[in-house]
């Protein structure tokens, strides 16, 4: 019993060896299991830092045995924007990536739902189909395909033939997006039927608010894929460099600054960032979209 400003306070007991030899235990098996992650995390996160310190760093200290920068050279970020056509690359990766992104998602998710919750002859049939299409490499149809869009409807040098079959859905997203939908009890749908709403105004009404994590993944998913898309560009849109994207321009920058290192890993940067912050921002709508499409099937 010890005495605080003249009130008696009792002091807990003092551990007993059995507490000290289990505290130590679950200290060393915390330290175990978080030096695995932390190991995991620089595994995949020094690349990024090494790129970003090489960035910062003169023509000089790039690539050299100094890991950081003598001088932080932010004017390098500066340089890349001056160049010519790099702007031009940003907005047409921007077009191409968010008009792509949402034609894939308003076109797939009526697709989805039809084979979520229609009863209809052929639905088993038009589902394999639609995991036959994902199966297909897209190097398989890219001769017809150009033929198709540069000889018969001459949009070569341009990133329509990319876009716009976006407008007529995508296997992956049907195919994740109906996985989803698949979880959403049939009782909310029940119940809108009975209160007088049609099938599209149950899909607007009940389904998209229900599914929101879905087509977050979804989106995800196809705006990513087409950010970083380098094979479509190269095919359709390399005769003109005003239709060059981020991917496929980076290509040229390099060859172009093949010995500045830190402008090219500047650029990298650069196209790299709206990628990772709109991963960082979505990342817990698109761990949840990805996570309930396995529990039906």
């Amino acid at each position: 019993m010890a005495h605080v400003l003249g009130k008696p306070v009792e002091l807990p007991a003092p551990a007993t060896a059995a507490e000290r030899t289990a505290r130590r235990r679950a200290l060393l098996e915390w330290v175990a299991v978080h030096s695995l992650g932390v190991a995991a995390a620089l595994f995949f996160t020094l690349p990024f830092v090494f790129v970003v310190l090489t960035s910062l760093m003169s023509d000089s200290q790039a690539l050299s045995r100094d890991l950081v920068p003598h001088t932080w050279e932010w004017g390098n970020y500066r340089k890349v924007f001056d160049t010519p056509g790099f702007l031009t690359w940003w907005k047409n990766t921007l077009i191409y990536a968010g008009l792509g992104t949402v034609l894939t998602v308003v076109s797939s998710v009526p697709v989805a739902y039809a084979l979520a919750k229609f009863r209809f002859r052929g639905r088993n049939l038009s589902l394999m189909l639609v995991i036959s299409m994902m199966m297909l490499p897209p190097q398989v149809v890219i001769i017809p395909m150009y033929l198709f869009w540069a000889k018969q409807l001459d949009l070569s040098g341009t990133l329509w033939p990319l876009i716009v079959p976006m407008a007529f859905g995508d296997a992956f997203s049907i195919f994740l997006l109906r996985q989803f939908l698949m979880t959403i009890p049939n009782e909310y749908l029940d119940a809108a039927k009975v209160d007088g709403c049609g099938d599209l105004r149950t899909l607007l009404k009940v389904v998209l608010p229900m599914a929101k994590p879905g087509i977050a993944a979804v989106a995800l998913f196809q705006f990513f894929y087409a950010w970083n898309d380098y094979f479509g560009p190269q095919i359709y849109a390399s005769e003109n460099p005003g239709a060059w994207t981020l991917s496929y321009g980076l290509e040229s920058f390099k060859g172009a600054h093949h010995t500045d290192w830190n402008l090219t890993m500047a650029a990298t940067v650069l196209v790299m960032a709206p990628v990772i912050l709109v991963f960082f921002f979505a990342q817990k709508a698109f761990v949840e979209g990805v996570t309930l499409t396995g529990v039906k099937g």
